[in-house]
């Protein structure tokens, strides 16, 4: 079975971006209301929660990528029976998860207040409101959140961006509401455990009326099995890396430097989470295609493809990274106040970190639809440790200057360069990786040329307040896309990526 895999990407990049403009303007609005309501240490209480269960969704070990990957083949084939068996074996594999993680987060309820420098809130049981943040993410597991890998695997990750709009719309507005008129914290974060119920209940619906004859039943092949093993174990390396990269970044901040700074920190992060999750609607709505062209197309076909997504894809993350430097600062004393703001070196750390992160998302796309995990798995053995190592000492020294440093400093050279290698060893294998590289310092060099002239332009400007954020966010618009323009509009890289988009968009 050959998918539509135009049609399927841009209906899921549409729905998915409603769906972000939901799950990030009324968090954003939560945040806002929560300072002023209750306290930026609530905030911090809430990051560092989230981010211990990041951790302990580390015993997902990947299963779900593994899945959909193993879906590809079954689904080009239209062999329902594999399907039905995968899907069977996956949700045996779910159910152990979530008792799994229930155990391990039950007994780390003593340790907590070690992990808060200094005090929380007054009158907060910080073990019950952990409680609620652990019995949400277990019910997911507990429930019916294996069939989301069906709907994704299937290309049609816009069903699952329907439900979590109309689903978390509702819950949002019901925080809000809880924090205006009651300012009852326990009362905000139980509306997790319900957002959790509605969400999964709505995708076992949906997906029986979408695929009534997969259902779960029959058992894999060995052979299958072993695939799985080999992928879920290269994943699981892969997630802990990716868990060390941030969210062990809040975990730290707040040891180190306590609530308060935590909040900061994740303020700031957040509005780079804002534009990352973005681009994020990217991976999900075309990896599936790009799985399937794996299969049916030519090793040239992909890699001609590879590159003109990367051009589109790095001028939009150049053009971001130029609205993050000069718009971060008076967004923030806007959103938040001037007391939550950090120096603006801080900035320019953020907005390194978020170039350097994008660098590397198509190439990350293409190893995954290749299914190379496990070949990625002592270079993310190697991140994770450096980053594990980096932050610590870093940390210590520099505070959060030293973390985002240590998180640069692996991200770069361990994920980016040798990630790259990696892709281009065992799959572009009949392509030099120095024209890959030689792309992304032209991309980058433009980029920093945009920021300079941008950020000088924006300092000039004497309007402050709205007004003034307006007119500055009309230059770093301007200003990029010009010299992109400018820059490459005779190349082919420009030729080929127009003509998709005039064709497709």
């Amino acid at each position: 079975m050959k998918f539509n895999r135009t049609k399927n990407a841009k209906r899921n990049i549409a729905f998915g971006l409603l769906n972000k403009v939901v799950t990030l303007i009324f968090p954003f609005v939560i945040r806002m209301v929560m300072i002023r309501t209750l306290g930026a240490e609530y905030l911090g209480l809430g990051s560092l929660f989230k981010s211990i269960l990041h951790v302990l969704n580390l015993t997902e070990l990947g299963f779900s990528s593994a899945v959909v990957y193993s879906m590809y083949k079954p689904i080009a084939d239209d062999d329902k029976e594999t399907l039905c068996a995968i899907l069977n074996f996956y949700r045996k594999v779910y159910f152990a998860i979530g008792f799994f993680i229930a155990a391990i987060g039950t007994m780390l309820i003593p340790f907590l207040p070690k992990l808060i420098k200094g005090s929380y809130p007054v009158g907060i049981n910080i073990y019950l409101l952990y409680l609620f943040y652990l019995c949400g993410t277990v019910l997911s597991y507990l429930l019916f959140a294996y069939k989301n890998s069906l709907i994704r695997a299937y290309q049609r990750a816009d069903v699952i961006s329907k439900i979590n709009t109309a689903v978390h719309f509702i819950i949002y507005t019901a925080q809000l509401a809880i924090l205006i008129r009651t300012k009852n914290y326990y009362l905000y974060v139980s509306m997790l455990i319900v957002s959790a119920t509605i969400k999964n209940i709505c995708t076992q619906i949906v997906s029986k009326k979408m695929f009534p004859d997969i259902i779960c039943k029959g058992s894999i092949a060995t052979e299958t099995k072993k695939e799985i093993k080999v992928k879920v174990t290269g994943l699981f390396i892969t997630k802990v890396c990716h868990v060390t990269r941030n969210t062990f970044d809040s975990i730290f901040i707040s040891a180190f430097l306590g609530l308060t700074l935590t909040a900061i920190y994740n303020n700031y992060y957040y509005i780079m989470h804002a534009v990352l999750a973005v681009f994020a609607i990217v991976s999900p709505s075309i990896l599936s295609g790009v799985g399937n062209s794996i299969i049916t197309d030519s090793q040239e076909k992909n890699y001609s493809d590879m590159k003109k997504f990367n051009f589109i894809y790095m001028w939009l993350a150049g053009c971001c990274t130029v609205c993050l430097l000069c718009l971060y600062q008076p967004f923030t004393q806007i959103a938040f106040g001037k007391d939550m703001m950090f120096p603006f070196p801080v900035v320019i750390l953020f907005c390194v970190y978020f170039y350097v992160l994008k660098m590397g998302d198509i190439r990350a796309i293409y190893s995954d639809a290749c299914g190379l995990w496990w070949e990625n798995r002592w270079r993310n053995i190697l991140e994770a440790l450096a980053n594990l190592v980096l932050n610590f000492i870093f940390g210590k020294l520099w505070g959060v200057y030293g973390i985002i440093s240590a998180t640069l400093i692996s991200l770069f050279f361990i994920n980016f360069l040798w990630g790259s290698t990696i892709v281009y060893k065992h799959y572009f294998t009949k392509i030099k990786i120095s024209e890959y590289y030689l792309l992304h310092l032209l991309y980058a060099s433009t980029t920093f040329t945009a920021c300079i002239i941008s950020y000088f332009v924006c300092s000039a400007i004497p309007l402050s307040g709205i007004m003034g954020l307006a007119v500055k966010a009309l230059v770093c618009i301007i200003i990029p896309n010009s010299l992109y323009l400018l820059c490459y509009f005779r190349t082919a890289s420009f030729k080929q990526a127009y003509r998709y988009l005039s064709h497709n968009f």
